[in-house]
């Protein structure tokens, strides 16, 4: 496992600085490492390490969430009011309606069988969309619209909404049967999650303000606190619907709150904790990728991928309607609402681990996905942002 771990940071540090001088984003090359060191090509990764794949891309998800918490006011929120709530679900149920127009007629796919596809291609990546949103916020870049605010804040929440459907429409195939009652998960986990999140944020501010602690310190308590918020969303699973990503988000958000002093600080320290967290992040989404699939998925998949891309710019723009927000920053909003990795890397091979007929074909345009809109959505973003949104330290040239 060292020895994979150490070709992990070396390869994709390397891969990512030359995706980076031409001008790509460096994920490209993340992604492309893990897909050569993986097991579908070279090999080189030991079975222990990617038997823990999964929980490192959730800590690493953890690492960046807690960052986004740390710099999200929620006044920047509360001024786009309607369209930040819409953004958290119309984008997406628009794509869900998407696949679900398309799949039957392309795929020759059942209903249900295009809603699970609809759902897992429905969720845009936090792990891609956040960090360049961050970049956006310490340039200044559609801070004063609170468009990177709104755009971070309704990535996290699209991914609740998505994942609960995910489950029903899964529990139907398997058997089971659709309540309507399960419908009300979605509004019941995503507020409880803000709720605990906010509270422990809020206490976290008053220990700090109590016991003085070294920043680095305080770090890891955070990081253990958001450790456990994840785990209360295992541990309350079919009993109490709660949203552990939306809380350890929250709880960054309610230590700004309290403490914004702290909180810069320690967003500071959060963000050197990235440049480790995005590399094992990606590299390991891109050792989950089988090259063969793309060479075996055929145009109608591609079609089915882009056909709902379409869908969720029209859902992004419904949801902007009636705001105050210019067209060429509307359109900025559709380019961000593009990337997905982690999601898809996530539950695109569940429907296959549960015999569901439509298992590899939902893995197979999962993997597609991730290796056209991830790193299609992050250049859109890095080309776009400077001609598509107005630095706030300029507004008063204008």
């Amino acid at each position: 496992m060292i020895f994979s771990l150490s070709l992990v940071f070396l390869v994709g540090l390397t891969l990512g600085g030359i995706a980076r001088r031409l001008r790509l984003p460096s994920l490209l090359g993340m992604l492309f490492t893990g897909i050569l060191l993986g097991p579908f090509v070279l090999d080189l990764l030991d079975p222990s390490l990617l038997g823990l794949s999964a929980e490192l891309r959730r800590i690493a998800l953890l690492i960046i969430l807690t960052r986004a918490g740390l710099s999200l006011d929620l006044a920047d929120l509360r001024r786009n009011g309607r369209p930040a709530l819409l953004l958290c679900f119309v984008p997406a149920c628009f794509e869900i309606a998407g696949v679900l127009l398309l799949a039957p007629l392309l795929l020759g796919f059942s209903l249900l069988d295009a809603a699970i596809l609809g759902t897992v291609l429905a969720a845009v990546s936090p792990a891609v969309i956040v960090p360049k949103m961050l970049s956006l916020m310490e340039q200044g870049y559609g801070t004063k619209q609170g468009i990177p605010q709104m755009v971070m804040a309704g990535a996290s929440v699209d991914d609740v909404f998505v994942i609960v459907l995910f489950t029903a429409f899964t529990g139907v195939a398997q058997g089971g049967s659709f309540a309507p009652m399960q419908l009300l998960q979605i509004p019941a986990s995503i507020v409880l999650g803000a709720l605990v999140g906010l509270l422990t944020g809020g206490l976290l501010s008053l220990f700090f303000e109590k016991v003085h602690l070294r920043d680095s310190i305080k770090v890891l308590i955070l990081l253990a606190i958001s450790g456990l918020l994840i785990t209360l969303e295992t541990a309350f699973t079919g009993r109490i619907p709660f949203s552990g990503l939306l809380a350890v988000m929250c709880c960054g958000i309610g230590l700004l709150r309290c403490r914004p002093e702290v909180a810069q600080r320690m967003g500071a320290k959060y963000a050197k904790l990235w440049v480790a967290a995005e590399v094992l992040l990606f590299v390991l989404v891109g050792a989950t990728v089988d090259p063969t699939y793309i060479y075996s998925s055929g145009l109608q998949i591609l079609a089915v991928i882009f056909g709902a891309l379409c869908f969720r710019g029209v859902g992004v723009l419904v949801a902007l309607s009636g705001s105050r927000l210019q067209w060429k920053e509307r359109f900025f909003v559709v380019l961000a609402y593009m990337p997905k990795a982690t999601v898809q890397a996530a539950i695109g091979g569940l429907p296959l681990a549960m015999g569901l007929s439509c298992g590899p074909m939902v893995l197979t345009a999962a993997v597609l996905s991730i290796l056209l809109t991830a790193p299609l959505g992050a250049l859109a973003i890095d080309a776009t942002y400077r001609h598509l949104l107005t630095a706030e330290n300029l507004l008063g040239e204008d």
